[in-house]
């Protein structure tokens, strides 16, 4: 493995392992399928910065180099309640294997062009109608109940 993909396999390990303690490790539980899906804004580009400004977070940055920028957001505005890991990457490649590393912990993961944002199933809907993108699940072994 490439000391660039050892960075980025620690960077989604340290992401999902932070998200586990700000949220209580895991999943409430909650978050059902209601099959009326609201019409999905435009996926979400730019800079960490941007994409957190676009749901109202001031992001604590806690990885700034040049393949990824990580950082906790926190967003009370009303609209939705919740801690979230967000990252953006310099390449497609760098932020699949980043993605296919942090699953294997489990959570929900929002998806977009080079960035990635990853909280509890609640938060991660409610990031989806703001940022769009796409929503990806991590193993089912993890998310069931800490």
């Amino acid at each position: 493995m490439s000391v660039t993909r050892q960075k980025l396999a620690g960077s989604a390990v340290a992401a999902v392992a932070a998200l586990m303690m700000l949220t209580g490790c895991g999943s409430d539980g909650g978050g059902s399928d209601d099959g009326g899906e609201k019409k999905l804004p435009e996926t979400a580009t730019g800079s960490l910065e941007n994409i957190a400004n676009e749901v109202g977070c001031k992001p604590d940055m806690q990885t700034d180099a040049d393949t990824i920028r990580q950082a906790i957001c926190k967003n009370t505005d009303g609209k939705f309640d919740g801690k979230f890991v967000l990252a953006t990457f310099a390449t497609d490649r760098g932020q699949r294997e980043w993605l296919n590393g942090a699953k294997d912990y489990g959570g929900y993961y929002l998806v977009g062009r080079k960035w990635v944002a990853v909280g509890e199933q609640k938060t991660v809907t409610a990031l989806r109608g703001r940022l769009g993108g796409t929503m990806e699940e991590g193993s089912d072994h993890m998310n069931g109940g800490h």
